[in-house]
């Protein structure tokens, strides 16, 4: 038997799957794990009292805009280190861009203030909480991409556990959004940043175990 006719003959009754069939199973399990995250904040949490109010200003969308920026950055890579095909980690130097635009907003927000309040700029009233809640959030985002990997097949564990964290972390921050009444840029860069870090760190820990296929 030749090498053609073994591969035509296994490939005989494979069923077609849709190209974009890896996209849909990553993006329904982090929003499974979405929904969860977004009852834990309604519930134990609260959503913030002026969130109309707050919605039509600056600080709330440029919160959602940073951290649905890297998460939409993160399913990207996630799609692409869940294939058994090589993936550059070096391609993620564009996550860096939100940050960077983020930094130039929190710097003009120093300018504007007077240096005696840049510590309350910093730490607002939450800094204590905020990476810890954000990386508890992420926890049941991560789970959804978890059941994601059973059907798919990473070679690089690690790299593909720390950008799964990477991706539930900056979830996890969109939805600590409706909770968050803090409004710095630098607060957001700072603790926000340190929470989907976190989380990036934990899954990196965790890839290599959970996901070998």
């Amino acid at each position: 038997m030749t090498t053609e006719h073994l591969i035509e003959t296994l490939s005989r009754d494979v069923p077609r799957v849709s190209r974009y069939a890896l996209v849909k199973r990553v993006a329904l399990g982090v929003a499974a794990g979405g929904l969860v995250a977004m009852i834990l904040v309604s519930l134990a949490l609260g959503v913030r009292p002026d969130l109309k109010i707050a919605m039509h200003g600056f600080p709330f969308w440029m919160k959602w805009t940073y951290t649905t920026s890297l998460g939409i950055g993160a399913i990207y890579a996630i799609t692409r280190l869940g294939r058994p095909t090589p993936f550059s980690l070096r391609n993620l130097w564009l996550l860096a861009i939100p940050a960077l635009i983020l930094t130039g907003i929190g710097v003009g927000e120093l300018a504007r203030t007077p240096s005696g309040d840049w510590l309350a700029l910093w730490l607002g009233r939450s800094w204590t909480l905020c990476p810890w809640l954000v990386l508890a959030l992420a926890a049941p985002i991560f789970a959804g991409l978890l059941w994601s990997f059973r059907r798919l097949a990473p070679t690089n564990f690690r790299a593909a556990g720390a950008v799964s964290g990477l991706g539930a972390g900056a979830w996890a921050a969109t939805i600590y959004c409706l909770h968050c009444p803090e409004e710095s840029a630098i607060f957001v860069l700072t603790w926000y940043s340190l929470g989907i870090l976190l989380a990036a760190g934990a899954g990196a820990l965790l890839g290599p175990r959970l996901l070998r296929w």
